[in-house]
């Protein structure tokens, strides 16, 4: 029996843990080829394990995407190599200091807002021409309720949120009358290490987990999604415009 994405080129930031890692291997599950983005070795080849056991296949990136050369030669590289991409998965992002706003200094501002901000702005300069090439093109990006909730303490993140999601919005314009599928998943409070250290008193076995949120991630990378511009909200599992539901 044919697998959903057999022979489609997955590109998966973050890969190494959390939300990126089980939605690396759903997607290999289902036949992608996956182009796994991180910067911890140890976890991409405990990935690249993984996903061969189930007999799949992944080419491992150890790349910081504060490197933003590095991003443009990753898509040089697929050029040569695959001619295209189907998938692209935005899912790396760090939490940042939880700090009043006065307290922060530049630097962790602006580490926040490199990868969660410019990181997938770098992506999408350098890996639109590759999806383009793919009869249906799907790009999702990992945003959070923080950006709308402008919820204290949290402003790097809360802030770099809500420009990645008007990112996503202005892209899924610009390409609305392409086969390019450009959409938003927030997965809410989720059993990861990030979630872990924002709120150390939390029980994470009262969260869902990386994997229960990424079978909701895989159908919106499928060339039979047909939606763009939307915001799936996995909390209340509401496919949603951008401005509320529909």
């Amino acid at each position: 029996m044919t697998k959903s994405l057999t022979g489609r080129i997955a590109l998966v930031t973050g890969a190494s843990r959390g939300i990126g890692y089980a939605t690396a291997r759903a997607l290999a599950k289902e036949g992608a080829q996956i182009v796994a983005v991180a910067r911890t070795q140890g976890g991409l080849e405990e990935l690249d394990d993984e996903i061969r056991k189930d007999g799949g296949s992944t080419t491992l990136v150890p790349l910081s995407l504060t490197d933003f050369d590095g991003i443009a030669r990753l898509g040089a590289a697929l050029h040569e190599r695959h001619g295209k991409i189907d998938i692209l998965v935005g899912n790396a992002g760090i939490a940042g200091p939880s700090s009043p706003l006065g307290h922060i200094d530049m630097k962790p501002w602006n580490d926040v807002l490199a990868i969660n901000v410019s990181a997938n702005f770098q992506l999408i300069r350098c890996m639109e021409p590759l999806l383009k090439q793919s009869d249906a093109g799907r790009a999702v990006f990992i945003t959070s309720a923080a950006a709308n909730k402008a919820t204290g303490y949290l402003g790097p993140y809360a802030a770099s949120k809500a420009a990645l999601e008007a990112l996503a919005r202005v892209w899924a314009s610009e390409t609305a009358s392409t086969p390019l599928r450009v959409n938003l998943f927030n997965p809410g409070p989720i059993r990861t290490r990030m979630r872990a250290t924002v709120f150390p008193g939390e029980d994470p076995m009262t969260l869902d987990t990386p994997e229960q949120a990424a079978e909701f991630i895989m159908p919106m990378c499928l060339p039979s999604w047909n939606e763009t511009g939307k915001f799936y909200d996995y909390p209340t599992r509401k496919l949603m415009n951008f401005r509320g539901p529909e």
